[in-house]
């Protein structure tokens, strides 16, 4: 990794508020400059975002496979894994993309660690600034080892530090319903999937996936940090994910043939993904090899809408406690997660079943 960012960069600013006080990050284009993507790393993602946007249109008939840990809080652990998946990818790629999960914010329902951008020492101290580089740094060293990368953008003004490294974007369930993620969307040159809603309706994510298609004027900031008005031209390559509900799950062949439906009576191209964690694996982290064997299942009983999976997988099974200093070694610190062997066979019986 490089150098933390200057004292100059992190310096507070001379004004305070009421309530705290406001400490400088670098600019988008300040970070680009630093961390700055090279051309053939440029065409390297270029040509990433065009094989997913080709599973995902059904020009390629091979299962996308967004997989790595539920939230990224040791680079170096997220390195290791990362090339491990390079390695197994070369082994799988005739029937799987393979696409690593760097998720680098963490949407709470209360409070909480809110992941590496945020608080990257996981000791509450908030350094951003270092939080932003270490996350554009993994996240440039794993797309260079080939890997697309996926992520979750939960802040928009997040997304100018990393978009440009991006292949996949996921919008969560609290987040799908946003108007602000519905207009980030429709301007990200990666395509973008929206999750059904906590409490299992896929009808706003039907919604989303129409108003990020649609071009959009809106207030963002450019990469010098100037406020800007925005004109995007629409994305035409949204999708939905299915990850369950309150209800329980929607996986099952019902659901996806619901799902397909839907998307049909709206107009939208009817390819769908399905997360086999959260609510889909009914918060039981091994289950995600039922759900994953369920969608095989159906993708050999002809049903053309299954384009892709989500999985939670880390180095080591489980998860724990966020214990500074007592941490293990590649195990989450947030949902828990497959370990990397079951990982691998896991992938290795998906493509074996799909060849």
């Amino acid at each position: 990794m490089n150098a933390p960012l200057s004292l100059a960069e992190r310096q507070p600013l001379d004004t305070a508020t009421d309530t705290g006080r406001e400490t400088r990050l670098p600019t988008p284009a300040e970070l680009h400059a630093r961390l700055p993507r090279s051309p053939q790393l440029a065409s390297q993602v270029a040509a990433q975002r065009d094989a997913v946007k080709r599973i995902l249109s059904g020009e390629d008939d091979r299962l996308l496979v967004v997989v790595g840990p539920c939230s990224i809080h040791d680079p170096a652990a997220a390195l290791a894994y990362a090339r491990r998946l390079a390695e197994l990818t070369s082994a799988v790629s005739d029937r799987l993309l393979p696409v690593m999960r760097v998720y680098v914010e963490k949407p709470r329902t209360t409070v909480g660690w809110k992941g590496l951008v945020y608080d990257p020492d996981l000791d509450g101290s908030g350094d951003m600034a270092r939080g932003l580089a270490l996350s554009r740094q993994l996240m440039r060293e794993i797309a260079a080892l080939g890997l697309p990368v996926a992520t979750e953008l939960l802040q928009p003004m997040l997304a100018p530090y990393l978009e440009d490294l991006l292949a996949w974007v996921a919008i969560g369930a609290r987040t799908t319903e946003s108007q602000l993620h519905r207009e980030l969307a429709s301007g990200l040159e990666a395509a973008v999937g929206f999750k059904n809603a906590t409490g299992g309706d896929i009808g706003v994510a039907l919604d989303a996936m129409r108003a990020a298609a649609h071009p959009h004027q809106h207030f963002a900031l450019d990469a010098a940090g100037q406020p800007v008005v925005r004109d995007t031209a629409g994305n035409a390559h949204a999708q939905l994910v299915l990850r369950g509900g309150h209800g329980g799950p929607n996986h099952d062949a019902a659901s996806v043939r619901a799902a397909r439906e839907a998307l049909e009576g709206a107009g939208l191209r009817p390819r769908l993904m399905v997360d086999c964690s959260h609510a889909n694996a009914r918060k039981d982290h091994c289950r995600q090899a039922a759900v994953l064997r369920d969608v095989l299942a159906q993708r050999r009983d002809g049903e053309t809408a299954l384009a892709g999976v989500m999985l939670e997988s880390h180095l080591n099974a489980g998860k724990q406690p966020l214990e500074p200093g007592a941490l293990r070694y590649g195990v989450s610190i947030t949902d828990a997660c497959l370990g990397w062997e079951e990982t691998e066979a896991l992938l290795r019986e998906a493509a074996e079943q799909l060849r």
